[in-house]
């Protein structure tokens, strides 16, 4: 075990590098917002089909399946900042392709402007394992949550350029849909600058803690789940602790990605406006990010799996509200708390599994938790057009409650096990 946090002070140079990476997100946060909250939007535009609407969350979903592994094994290689800059350039593409979109009146090019934005995005998602490589292991969760920080700062910035833009897209006879991510490359340029300050490279603080924090001792991994050749993805499956966390994060993820798409058309079906609708996903994005600090610290110092569990039950909560109530402040209540669970499951999650392996390793193992959150990510996403088109609102409400019950099951089948197991050795 390494030494009691508590003794470590953070340096100067690391309190340097996490503002700067908080900063960066609160430049390039508002695109991710724009995606869930106006991309459903713009599907059933583009295409006159509500079963379509969750295609824009799945697409997104979709580009994390294809580069959250290969951008990780990038990090692990050659730094962590060369892949969080090739994403973020990448995501600049895929936003002016997204605007243009609507101007063409073409659903491929939309597409392939979500594909692109989402890879980018995705791949500077490298972020949070730069924050984790940065402190020693029982400071990580809380890490993740000062990085956060600055998304919560950034929340404010969708709605108002949605708000803006929307009375200046009437006034010259421009798509309202559209302009927000016109102005979005602005943004993610000077995310890119402000990115080019962080020095050293966060994996290379990882590689030696113990000069940035006196007395730390790194511990030895001797699970199979090594650095560099020896990694292997499906030693992350046969320990338990990381079993539930990958699946845990799964489900908090496949549930938000159902509940976001089901946010803005619930809203829109009850005739509220897309500045009210921003509004109401900045709630669930506060859910998100506004309290991992205290989630970060509560899992750090009461273990992840005590705050991981608690999110996934919250995410079910909040489904239930956003799709079986009918004012508008149940339904933002019930969005929050979806952001909340997931932001409590995410961190305890991410933070669980960055201690299962060396910096060296760490880009490829949070990748492959990122891959699969995708996967069942995309499926969630592209189940939920249909389900609203054939059944309703509430069979996709209710689908969203189902997704996050396995790892439940499964926490529950492990203390099953563990409590035979001590009765069968008293």
């Amino acid at each position: 075990m390494n030494e009691p946090v508590a003794d470590f002070h953070v340096p100067a140079i690391i309190k340097r590098n996490v503002a700067l990476f908080a900063v960066s997100q609160c430049f390039t946060g508002a695109g991710m917002q724009f995606a869930y909250f106006l991309g459903p939007l713009m599907m059933v535009a583009l295409t006159g089909s509500a079963g379509l609407a969750g295609l824009s969350v799945g697409l997104i979903a979709l580009s994390r399946f294809f580069v959250a592994y290969p951008v990780g094994k990038i990090t692990d290689s050659y730094g962590r900042k060369p892949g969080i800059f090739f994403g973020l350039a990448l995501a600049l593409v895929g936003t002016l392709i997204i605007g243009f979109s609507m101007m063409l009146k073409s659903p491929a090019a939309l597409i392939a402007g979500m594909l692109i934005f989402g890879m980018g995005m995705s791949a500077a998602a490298q972020l949070r394992v730069a924050a984790t490589d940065m402190f020693p292991p029982n400071m990580r969760a809380r890490a993740l949550g000062y990085l956060a920080l600055g998304s919560l700062l950034g929340l404010v910035v969708a709605p108002v350029i949605v708000n803006t833009t929307e009375g200046l897209a009437r006034r010259i006879d421009f798509d309202p849909m559209a302009l927000p991510w016109l102005i979005m490359p602005v943004l993610i340029v000077g995310g890119m600058g402000v990115l080019s300050f962080v020095r050293p490279d966060p994996k290379e603080i990882g590689n030696n803690l113990g000069q940035y924090y006196p007395g730390y001792i790194e511990r030895a991994h001797s699970d199979g789940v090594g650095a560099g050749s020896a990694f292997n993805a499906m030693a992350l499956f046969r320990i338990l602790p990381s079993r539930l966390a990958i699946v845990s994060n799964c489900a908090a993820q496949a549930n938000m990605s159902i509940v976001m798409v089901l946010t803005s058309l619930v809203l829109r079906h009850h005739g509220h406006s897309l500045g009210a609708i921003s509004i109401s996903h900045m709630f669930h994005s506060a859910g998100m990010f506004a309290f991992t600090i205290p989630l970060g610290r509560l899992a750090d110092r009461v273990g992840r799996q005590a705050v991981m569990f608690p999110g996934v039950a919250i995410t079910m909560l909040g489904a239930g509200l956003v799709t079986f109530t009918p004012t508008y402040e149940l339904v933002t209540l019930g969005t929050f708390l979806v952001g909340l669970g997931w932001a409590a499951a995410n961190v305890a999650a991410t933070a669980l599994i960055a201690d299962q392996v060396e910096t060296n390793a760490r880009g490829r193992a949070i990748g492959v938790n990122d891959s699969f959150a995708a996967g069942v990510s995309v499926v969630a996403a592209l189940v939920t057009g249909p389900l609203i088109d054939f059944y309703g609102l509430p069979a996709a409400g209710l689908c969203a409650v189902v997704v996050a019950v396995p790892p439940l099951v499964m926490l529950a089948a492990a203390r099953v096990s563990r409590a035979r197991a001590a009765a069968a050795a008293g």
